[in-house]
């Protein structure tokens, strides 16, 4: 994400060639680290909340969970937030754009729904989780163009991308609501017998499947049902492709499990929101409105852009282990400060 937000905001447009092998594998693996996100917010969300229900003490988390996707939602729209042009008098439509912490936000809120529906009945909670999963999906050349200009922002940028949201909750939601189905999988099976092993080459062989092969099995289930909108997905099947990336590293990271548990991942694993938010205000100049991006923006050549990558990595790492608490201490200070208020 670092990496990728980095060069992508200072890059100069002159050195971005769909024709060097390069600058296309960069592209398609940064394509990766937003279905990672969602897949994987969805899993560990869902996770928790099924073994909260499994010991008969859910509501701390039910309540811990819908705190934690309204916060992230605030947030997602605070770095949006450019104090002195407020200060100023001017305020821009650049608030209400969506942007991935929203959509994970509203996300997390949305399974906590699914979950108090359905957590009686795990089965059906997991062919639910995958119907939703595949609609989102193959749904997608209904919403792709959408414009809801006649809505107002703060509901219409959710779903549409036409006043420049980044992200948009559909189809997006369909990789937390996979990542989730996945969760219930791990939850019913993970203490069995060889569990790990099958799971990674199901990883590996899915994973392989859905890459190269789910546009062809869109088409036949076009030919078998005659659906046309089966065929107007696998006419540009990106979601399913990358869901397949994502899979195929999680069986890389699954297989490492033992050697990374303790390792320095594991470490930024549990800084990641602070590290989402200095990275933002870094470079994007979240409330100052001075970033890195205003003074260099589509600037460098490929080599600054990959030093300074690679420096803005390390700066930032820096920063959330020496200057930022843990995501934990971050939800529990402002939940106790919220509480305070309350009273």
């Amino acid at each position: 994400m670092l990496q990728g937000h980095f060069i992508d905001t200072l890059l100069n447009p002159i050195y971005r060639d769909k024709g060097n092998t390069i600058y296309n594998i960069w592209v398609y693996f940064r394509g990766i680290t937003a279905p990672v996100f969602f897949t994987i917010s969805g899993l560990v969300f869902a996770y928790l909340l099924l073994r909260a229900y499994a010991k008969g003490d859910e509501k701390p988390r039910i309540k811990k969970g819908l705190f934690r996707g309204l916060l992230l939602i605030v947030i997602g729209y605070s770095l949006r937030i450019n104090v002195f042009s407020w200060l100023s008098g001017y305020f821009s439509s650049y608030f209400f754009v969506i942007d991935v912490l929203q959509c994970i936000g509203l996300s997390l809120i949305l399974l906590v729904g699914l979950h108090l529906v359905f957590k009686k009945h795990s089965y059906i909670f997991s062919i639910v989780l995958f119907t939703l999963g595949c609609l989102c999906f193959v749904s997608e050349p209904l919403y792709r163009n959408l414009n809801l200009d006649s809505i107002t922002p703060i509901i219409g940028n959710y779903m549409s991308k036409s006043n420049g949201s980044v992200f948009t909750i559909l189809p997006w939601f369909g990789y937390s609501a996979f990542g989730a189905f996945l969760s219930t999988v791990f939850f019913r099976h993970v203490h069995r017998n060889k569990f790990k092993v099958s799971t990674i080459i199901t990883f590996f062989v899915i994973g392989y499947v859905l890459i190269y092969h789910s546009s062809w099995i869109l088409i036949e289930l076009y030919g078998i049902t005659d659906i046309e909108l089966l065929k107007r997905s696998a006419d540009y099947n990106y979601l399913f492709t990358r869901l397949g990336n994502v899979l195929i590293l999680f069986g890389v990271f699954y297989s490492l499990e033992h050697f990374l548990k303790q390792s320095i991942i594991a470490r930024i694993g549990e800084k990641t929101l602070s590290i989402y938010v200095i990275h933002f205000i870094l470079l994007y100049g979240s409330f100052t409105g001075y970033g890195i991006k205003r003074f260099l923006n589509k600037s460098l050549d490929p080599y600054e852009a990959i030093g300074g990558a690679i420096l803005f990595m390390v700066v930032v790492c820096i920063i959330s282990f020496h200057y930022a608490k843990t995501n934990a201490f971050l939800y529990n200070l402002i939940r106790k400060t919220i509480d305070k208020l309350k009273k």
